[in-house]
């Protein structure tokens, strides 16, 4: 059981689309009238994690998501580059949201992961970078090939999950909510079997990649120090890009919270 009379970091895991399952925990938190001492995101957990620590509740995030239920809204195709999709149109979403703010500047301390394209190294955005919360959502969502790439000070990021897609191991707090929406409740234990090869295969690129990062997430675990509450929604039925479906993933994270 969570303690809720205990000091606690909230950390958001990346997951595409999936991750609108994290606003039904936050409405949870917010019903619950607790305030986590720090929020850790990675890509989507990052974006719902800004939204957070700025001081929004659960229901202006949810409404947000109206806006990219329509791909159109903020996919800008890119004939040129290193990715698929350029970011302009998710830039201006993003800016209506934040403005200027700075990740310095927020209610609730932040911290977003990303990942030196370089190095592969990971990097940490944080209260102690003097940086925008536009350039280190930007960075923490490039999907490396599918969504163009950031530059922070000449330097390139992409995708925190590269590294680190549940941020555990970023915590200042013993007591850690920690949600993954690519846990183990995230993939089908069957084999794909559609009438097409090609869904076949998709599936199984998808499914390939859920298990690489959860597994990547178990080590994460296993070697973190601090007191962990884990919880995993139910996302297996859904794709990473299914966005359109926000009213159906939304809720497969209310009701999971549960407090001593």
């Amino acid at each position: 059981m969570f303690d809720k009379d205990r000091d606690f970091s909230l950390v958001l895991s990346g997951g595409g689309a999936l991750g609108i399952a994290h606003i039904g925990v936050i409405e949870d938190i917010q019903r619950l009238h607790l305030t986590p001492k720090e929020i850790v995101g990675t890509s989507m957990g990052a974006i719902i994690g800004a939204c957070f620590a700025i001081g929004m509740s659960s229901s202006k995030i949810y409404t947000l998501f109206e806006k990219f239920a329509n791909v159109l809204n903020w996919i800008k195709l890119s004939f040129d580059g290193n990715a698929v999709i350029k970011h302009k149109k998710i830039k201006e979403i993003f800016e209506e949201i934040f403005d200027d703010k700075k990740i310095s500047s927020t209610t609730i301390p932040l911290k977003i992961v990303t990942t030196r394209l370089k190095t592969g190294e990971k990097r940490v955005f944080s209260s102690q970078d003097d940086i925008k919360i536009v350039d280190a959502l930007l960075a923490s969502m490039a999907i490396p090939g599918i969504f163009e790439e950031h530059i922070i000070d000449d330097e390139v990021y992409v995708d925190g999950f590269l590294c680190e897609n549940l941020g555990v191991l970023e915590c200042s707090y013993k007591q850690v909510l920690a949600v993954d929406v690519l846990g183990k409740n995230s993939f089908e234990s069957n084999l794909p079997n559609k009438k097409l090869k090609t869904l076949n295969v998709a599936n199984m690129f998808e499914k390939s990649m859920r298990l690489l990062i959860y597994n990547q997430t178990q080590t994460n675990i296993s070697i973190c120090d601090k007191e962990i509450y884990l919880i995993e929604p139910d996302t297996k039925k859904y794709k990473t890009f299914h966005f359109h479906k926000y009213n159906e993933i939304y809720p497969l994270g209310v009701g999971l919270l549960k407090i001593s």
